[in-house]
C-alpha cells in the first residue's frame, strides 16, 4: 500500500526530505519514474507518487514520511494495497538506494 499525503498538508517538504525513493513532489511538479515524466497527482499541494512508494520496505522498519509530517497528513492510500512482497518488488524494479 502506498501512502497519501491529505489536504491537511502544510507544503514544509520534510517527508520529501526523507524519502528514500525519491517519490514525494512538490504539488503541479511532474515525477519522473525510470527515464519517463508523468503529470503531477496533485496540483497544489505536495504529493506522493504511488508507483514509486514502498513504505520504506527495505530501508526502514517504518514509513520515513509519516515520521517526519508534523501536519500528520500522510495517511495509507485504501486505493493502492500491496503486499510486503509486492513492494519488496517494487524496490528492487526501482533501483533505489539510500541518500
Amino acid at each position: 500500500m502506498a501512502y497519501f499525503i491529505t489536504d491537511d498538508c502544510i507544503d514544509c517538504n520534510a517527508c520529501e526530505i526523507d524519502c528514500p525513493n525519491n517519490a514525494i513532489y512538490a504539488g503541479g511538479a511532474p515525477y519522473e519514474l525510470q527515464g519517463q515524466e508523468y503529470p503531477a497527482l496533485h496540483d497544489t499541494h505536495t504529493y506522493i507518487a504511488y508507483d514509486k512508494c514502498t513504505e520504506c520496505v527495505g530501508y526502514y522498519d517504518e514509513p520515513q514520511c509519516v515520521i517526519a509530517c508534523p501536519s500528520e497528513a500522510i495517511i495509507k492510500d485504501p486505493n493502492h494495497v500491496e503486499s510486503h512482497e509486492e513492494l519488496l518488488a517494487k524496490k528492487e524494479k526501482l533501483g533505489t538506494t539510500l541518500k
